[in-house]
């Protein structure tokens, strides 16, 4: 078993040796705009994971997917060769969910302005159900008879 700091680094070499190559190399009309987002490693360095993006619609991404699964065998003889490890890692691509789940939050806020700028809107102009401050003070719960408190003061009679 490899150590996690060995992996990573494989990881990170995989990542630039697969963009790499896929910038270079491939020539396949299908390849769309890919960037490789990440690459995960076994702890046994036997497989690899690499995360890719592709910029287009659902169409490009389907051909992009199927042009990375066609070059996968040269895509991994380069990682062989430029990486030295003594068994190359298979590889497997899956879509990075990065950016949908960003656009996902990236709507949410904006939801979430409008539903402000509507309670804000509605505000205006809008006057105190009670008093502009509801809450009670110290001075507030003073006593108001000024003879009782000057008798506890005095002393005895």
């Amino acid at each position: 078993m490899a150590d996690n700091a060995r992996a990573r680094k494989l990881a990170d070499r995989i990542q630039v040796v697969v963009a790499e190559t896929l910038d270079r190399r491939i020539k396949d009309p299908r390849l769309g705009f890919v960037t490789i987002t990440d690459a995960r490693v076994t702890g046994d360095l036997r497989e690899a994971t690499v995360f890719y993006t592709v910029y287009g619609d659902e169409e490009e991404r389907a051909a992009s997917a199927a042009a990375l699964e066609s070059a996968k065998g040269v895509l991994r003889s380069e990682v062989g060769r430029q990486t030295g490890v003594r068994h190359t890692p298979s590889l497997t691509f899956i879509p990075d969910a990065l950016p949908d789940t960003a656009k996902t939050i990236d709507d949410l806020l904006d939801k979430a302005r409008a539903k402000d700028a509507e309670v804000r809107q509605s505000s205006t102009g809008a006057a105190y159900a009670g008093e502009a401050d509801p809450y009670r003070r110290p001075e507030d719960d003073e006593p108001a008879d000024d003879a009782e408190s000057g008798n506890e003061a005095g002393g005895r009679s």
